[in-house]
């Protein structure tokens, strides 16, 4: 009898919903500018938030991003759940395709983005912000006030949530490598005949 449930791929999609939830509150990737803080940059795939002196600026097109990816990302989820309880059914391996390739793309989404920000930020101001750790950063001239030399300490981490996309996905692949062995059904053993059972020969044709 054929497997019937893939528990990898049931693992996959439950911690495919808690990293949603837990992305909406906790950043992959956080900045912070200041101390006090007078700048931060909290980003994940799903949220994306920048505030400057205590105000939270909203980009349209960025919310729009998040929107759909966190669609994506349930609609992913979901998939995987459907197909762990029924691997087995002419609709599971489309289910499959569809689901576990969804966190892989929000990790590379987030990253591409990630080094777009990172990229843009350095262009646009000429400091180069760490992407882990701490520092006190040396303010350019030309943004300085009244040209006098000013040090901004500012510090970034990854947070948890970003290690445990990476956990997402490796299971995701794991699932889609699983598979192979949930849908094999083992071959029915037939029992010997024996000789003095069967039937025996027609008689020859009459000349």
């Amino acid at each position: 009898m054929a497997k019937q449930t893939n528990y990898v791929a049931l693992l996959a999609g439950i911690l495919t919903l808690v990293l949603i939830v837990a992305s909406v509150f906790i950043p992959w990737w956080q900045l912070s500018v200041g101390n006090p803080t007078i700048a931060t940059v909290n980003f994940s795939p799903i949220n994306f938030n920048f505030a400057l002196f205590n105000t939270l600026l909203s980009i349209p097109l960025i919310l729009a991003l998040n929107i759909a990816c966190l669609l994506t990302l349930l609609a992913g989820g979901m998939a995987l759940l459907v197909y762990a309880a029924f691997p087995t059914k002419s609709y599971a391996k489309p289910l499959l395709g569809f689901g576990y390739k969804k966190p892989l793309y929000a990790l590379i989404l987030f990253l591409v983005e990630l080094g777009i920000l990172y990229g843009s930020a350095t262009v646009l101001t000429g400091i180069s912000f760490p992407l882990m750790g701490s520092g006190a950063l040396q303010l350019p001239s030309s943004i300085a006030p009244g040209g006098i030399s000013v040090s901004v300490a500012v510090s970034s981490a990854f947070g948890w949530t970003f290690y445990l996309a990476i956990v997402v996905v490796a299971l995701c692949i794991a699932a889609r490598l699983y598979h192979r062995k949930v849908v094999v059904v083992p071959v029915a053993s037939v029992s010997p005949v024996k000789l003095e059972n069967l039937p025996p020969p027609p008689p020859p044709p009459a000349i």
